[in-house]
């Protein structure tokens, strides 16, 4: 009997053990499963949040969302702070999940979800809001600009944040502006600067600012000026014909441009008013000569005028003689080169002529004087000239051949051989 119950005892303290220990495993099971989870949210000003709070095991413990002041909002499905915004979207022992419509900048902060164990245990969520930019405006803009005069254009946006981002565009071109962040209370005011010095080619250039922000995504807001610039006139003379030919109708377009719009322009002639206006027809900025004529020859001016100034251009119309630019005239470029050609092969005719003659000449001086020594007159020496005495037959024979030879030179060769032939002539007379 006692040995029975030392077993029973025995098999009792071994099932305790068992329990207690099988008790204990699930209770740290339990105990980290039920630890909530939450997530960061992020939403855009005047949109609806939505905050969830899962757990994966619960043993029918409640769930609680606080907000950043940590007010309790839902405990379970139960609401606890009269906040209209505020509404339950689905309650049970896994999660709690609440929305909040309407969201502004101060709802931005820590929310809290509790698992009321034991401990208690909580998870974080950062709710964050984004400001929406205000559309911007560009100031500076109030009357017209003149040709010179410094422009500067302000684009302000309010309630952005964070801060917003400004670019400038002048038509399709950025330009660079400087910018200015200011805080006021949970956002921002952004103002970007840009400073022009005008001219006229600003007239009629479109500025945009462009505010670049995450609450606004792939649309940004923007606004455009378009610049006015006042500028004095700018006058061409456009005519309808190059050659203007007598009979012809014939137009002269003034084009003018400034801001103010010149309006009307005025036509001269010769410093004068037109002087048959019956033929010269002014049609707005235009004249019209309906037949040209010969007695329309002169200067044309065209003048035009507003209140920054007064400017103008002119035209000298020269009326030509159909008949006279039909006809073939003679092509003075070919005759002057054929000129230059003749004068160029003369001059060099003459050059090497006198070259020639020159070189003879001194041939025959230089032998007249080596024959003079021995001789006792000219005619001896010229003999003896290109030898001695000795070779005199051989000398005679030479200079009779060369004298046959100069009665049957041609007359274009005569001019060159005339004073030898003569001079070797004379020679053979005398032997």
């Amino acid at each position: 009997m006692m040995l029975q119950q030392h077993l029973l005892f025995v098999l009792y303290s071994f099932c305790g053990i068992v329990i207690k220990e099988a008790a204990t495993k699930n209770k740290v099971k339990g105990s980290q499963a039920q630890f909530p989870i939450t997530q960061n949210v992020t939403v855009v000003e005047g949109s609806m949040a939505n905050m969830t709070c899962r757990v994966d095991y619960n043993d029918n413990t409640s769930l609680q969302w606080s907000n950043p002041a940590q007010q309790t909002l839902f405990f379970g499905d139960k609401k606890a702070l009269r906040d209209n915004r505020i509404e339950l979207v689905r309650a049970s022992w896994k999660e709690l999940t609440i929305s909040i419509s309407d969201i502004t900048l101060s709802d931005e902060g820590q929310y809290t979800c509790s698992l009321f164990t034991m401990p208690v245990k909580t998870s974080k969520a950062f709710l964050t809001v984004l400001g929406v930019p205000a559309k911007p405006e560009i100031t500076g803009l109030s009357r017209p600009a003149q040709e010179g005069e410094d422009v500067t254009l302000t684009c302000t946006t309010s309630g952005s944040k964070p801060a917003a981002d400004i670019r400038w565009f002048r038509n399709d071109k950025e330009v660079q502006g400087q910018k200015e962040v200011n805080a006021i209370g949970r956002s921002f005011t952004v103002r970007s600067t840009i400073h022009l010095k005008v001219d006229r080619t600003d007239d009629g250039a479109a500025y945009t600012c462009v505010v670049e922000h995450l609450a606004l995504g792939s649309l940004p807001h923007q606004v455009t000026e378009v610049l006015e610039v006042h500028y004095p006139p700018q006058v061409e003379i456009v005519r309808s014909v190059i050659v203007p030919q007598e009979g012809q109708y014939f137009r002269m377009e003034c084009v003018s441009k400034g801001n103010p719009l010149p309006e009307p322009v005025l036509w001269t002639k010769d410093g004068g008013e037109l002087p048959d206006v019956e033929r010269m027809i002014v049609e707005g900025r235009d004249l019209i000569i309906t037949t040209l004529n010969k007695t329309d020859n002169g200067t044309y001016r065209c003048e035009a005028s507003n209140n920054l100034g007064t400017n103008r251009d002119e035209f000298t119309l020269y009326v030509y003689d159909p008949n006279a630019l039909t006809q073939p005239g003679p092509d003075h470029a070919l005759i002057g080169g054929v000129v230059a050609v003749v004068v160029f092969i003369t001059l060099c005719f003459i050059i090497v002529l006198g070259r020639y003659l020159a070189r003879h000449k001194g041939t025959y001086l230089t032998n007249e004087a080596k024959g003079a020594e021995d001789a006792p007159d000219a005619d001896t020496a010229i003999i003896n000239a290109e030898g001695n005495h000795a070779h005199a037959e051989e000398k005679k024979e030479y200079y009779q051949g060369a004298a046959r030879n100069v009665v049957h030179l041609k007359s274009e060769n005569l001019g060159f051989a005339n004073n030898y032939a003569l001079r070797q002539e004379y020679v053979r007379c005398i032997m």
